[in-house]
């Protein structure tokens, strides 16, 4: 697993040994990045189950401005801030000890976020629920984009203040883009 693009391109990341990580592999995350292009220049970015913080240190190389990685898992932990430093962007993000909720919690009041990431373990099927909770802790950008990876066929369940503006698959994985419809 590697950094694919922009300033720290090529640079080697690491992920905890065993099944409990499951890191986006290299050719989901250059289409996902091709996507998200035009919206990482100076983007604040939330990777609420961040595993190896691959989707994040992507998005910082490419030109996102700051980056918060949660994780509650101690190994994907000790993962993501070695792979801070290997990125070497520890200047540019924050990483939270806890699950997602702890987390919202704790950065409820803070500055929004432009770009989140949600890539939970494939059991886990609130990814609706959490983003109700993002947009209830005013954690969004008005135009903020949720990426939501999970298990083909198991789109996140979303309450009437949530769009899908659209979905990708590559394999057994979906990609469900999510906004916060406006004017409603």
């Amino acid at each position: 697993m590697r950094i694919i693009a922009g300033e720290a391109r090529g640079r080697t990341l690491i992920a905890p040994a065993g099944s409990t990580t499951r890191p986006t592999q290299d050719y989901v995350r250059e289409s996902l990045f091709n996507i998200l292009a035009p919206r990482l220049e100076d983007a604040r970015v939330l990777d609420l189950f961040a595993g190896t913080g691959a989707l994040s240190l992507e998005a910082l190389s490419r030109g996102a401005a700051y980056a918060v990685l949660c994780d509650k898992d101690r190994a994907a932990l000790q993962c993501i801030r070695k792979n801070i430093g290997a990125v070497r962007c520890g200047d540019r993000c924050s990483v939270f000890s806890g699950d997602y909720a702890a987390c919202i919690r704790r950065l409820s009041g803070e500055e929004p976020f432009s770009l989140v990431f949600l890539d939970p373990p494939y059991r886990m099927e609130n990814t609706g629920e959490i983003c109700a909770r993002l947009l209830e802790a005013s954690l969004l950008c008005a135009d903020a984009l949720i990426v939501v990876e999970h298990r083909r066929g198991t789109p996140p369940v979303l309450d009437a203040r949530f769009a899908v503006d659209g979905c990708r698959r590559y394999g057994d994985t979906e990609i469900s883009f999510v906004r916060v419809r406006q004017g409603e």
